[in-house]
């Protein structure tokens, strides 16, 4: 059993039967009452974000996750096959742990998978992706990074709001905690 002294972020810890991650945490001591511990924690596997107080000093009960990377290899029928990059084993994910991770999710792409004991409990993807444009209407020339903005489809499906010069076939770098683009790729 750890406390509320122990929270880091990144720590899972199991609530009520359910597995939840920590956000973020503050620690406040207000002038009147007693301390507490104000979080955001994300529920494991859906990624749902909710906000939790605790008092400071409050048991919990803090589970041991291993963390190992895996590449994402395929789908099929709904069932995401992935490989250890160490051991070269396979495993299937369910198409639930991925749900907020599909539309970055692409061949090949370089995973961590969360693990309580040997069952899959999160999926982590890189802060940042690189795809490429599928589909978006042509630029013009003269066109600026300034000048105003488009849709692009990207190979995954993912729509993102691009500068007009993003022409189809560029790969953009996105971020994906957010799903926004940050930058044509270097080698595009």
């Amino acid at each position: 059993m750890a406390d509320t002294s122990n929270f880091r972020n990144g720590l899972v810890m199991r609530l009520e039967g359910k597995l939840y991650s920590i956000i973020e945490f503050q620690h406040v001591k207000p002038g009147k009452g007693p301390a507490f511990v104000r979080t955001k924690i994300k529920k494991m596997p859906d990624g749902a974000v909710i906000d939790k107080t605790f008092r400071a000093g409050e048991k919990i009960e803090e589970v041991r996750v291993e963390r190992h990377k895996y590449q994402f290899l395929y789908e099929k029928n709904g069932l995401y096959n992935v490989m250890n990059v160490e051991s070269y084993t396979q495993i299937t994910l369910p198409r639930a742990l991925l749900e907020n991770q599909l539309p970055y999710l692409k061949e090949n792409l370089e995973i961590s998978i969360l693990f309580d004991n040997q069952d899959p409990i999160a999926v982590d993807l890189p802060i940042f992706v690189e795809l490429r444009v599928a589909e978006t209407e042509p630029g013009l020339k003269g066109d600026t990074a300034q000048g105003g903005s488009k849709n692009a489809t990207l190979e995954t499906g993912l729509v993102v709001n691009v500068p007009l010069f993003i022409g189809q076939g560029d790969i953009l770098k996105i971020d994906t905690r957010s799903g926004k683009y940050i930058e044509r790729a270097k080698d595009s």
